[in-house]
């Protein structure tokens, strides 16, 4: 960063909540610790089970291990705000936190994607699936929406962490890119052009495909038996609650970056901005493991053969 004078930037959005602290920080701790138990759960009988070693739930895989990931860029940092009188991050860990958020929020969306076209194949062509969704190739899905999101965020941070900043005061409860960007003094075009282009490849073109995966569902599930749309609303209903979550989320943090909300207030500001890393961790996985029988299925056999080897 060219304006060395800086070394930590001010998150101005923290409110004084006194002997409160301790109350939100439990509250925030309990959320966490409910995070980290039900996804690692599930990515532990996923992996164990080789019955779920099938294209879909190898995504939710992905997906619970995700959702690790983003919790974990946000919640320690902030249980730690919470406690302390003095709300300030140096800048190489505010660049470090704002990776790991965006990163999480671009692989959240594309495993949606690949999930949708997932289940476009399952429903549309049966007869084609296992080939046409091998391991391999979900493998390769994987590798490729990790490193994909990593390479973005790279290029992101790296164009930003060239301007020259006039302040250090961001109005949040954590580091934000694009407020960053707006205490720049220097010349932020090729930022924005970037950031432009990104909000692009990040919701334009995943959208693409889940509304073509979709569009091609809804036209099986009206010309087809009873048997297929039952099997399209139980393996689709937890997917499109989860985008439609996320989405939701992606929402209200563009429009906590983007618009003066200043009218609105302080605490509800707080519940939306941390509503895509709370929500999300926390629904998808009772959501899927509610309405996935061979979930459920594989979690009452772990209970069992526990519950037979403890007698």
């Amino acid at each position: 960063m060219l304006n060395s004078t800086l070394s930590y930037f001010i998150l101005e959005a923290y409110i004084s909540v006194g002997t409160l602290r301790y109350f939100y920080f439990m509250i925030i701790a309990l959320l966490y610790t409910v995070i980290v138990t039900v996804n690692t759960s599930l990515i532990v009988i996923i992996c164990m089970n080789r019955s779920l070693h099938e294209p879909m739930y190898l995504f939710l895989c992905s997906l619970f291990v995700n959702e690790l990931y983003g919790s974990t860029g946000l919640f320690p940092f902030l249980l730690l705000q919470i406690l302390s009188d003095i709300h300030t991050v140096s800048i190489p860990f505010c660049f470090l936190q704002i990776f790991c958020l965006y990163s999480y929020a671009n692989i959240e969306l594309c495993n949606l994607t690949v999930m949708s076209y997932d289940r476009y194949l399952a429903i549309c062509c049966p007869l084609q699936y296992s080939t046409r969704m091998t391991f391999n190739k979900v493998i390769i899905f994987i590798i490729v929406i990790w490193l994909y999101s990593f390479v973005r965020c790279i290029i992101n941070i790296s164009l930003n962490f060239r301007l020259t900043l006039c302040g250090n005061i961001l109005n949040s409860l954590f580091c934000r890119n694009y407020l960053i960007v707006k205490l720049a003094c220097s010349d932020t075009t090729v930022s924005n052009i970037h950031g432009l282009f990104g909000v692009f490849l990040s919701i334009v073109v995943p959208l693409l495909p889940i509304l073509f995966s979709y569009v091609k569902i809804l036209k099986i599930c009206f010309s087809g038996s009873k048997q297929t749309r039952q099997k399209a609303v139980s393996t689709c209903t937890p997917h499109l609650a989860s985008l439609l979550n996320f989405s939701f989320g992606c929402l209200f943090e563009i429009l906590q970056s983007r618009f003066d909300m200043s009218s609105v207030p302080g605490m509800v500001r707080i519940i939306l901005s941390l509503y895509f890393v709370i929500l999300q961790p926390l629904l998808n996985p009772i959501m899927y493991g509610l309405q996935m029988s061979k979930i459920q299925n594989a979690c009452k056999n772990l209970f069992c053969y526990r519950k037979s080897s403890s007698h």
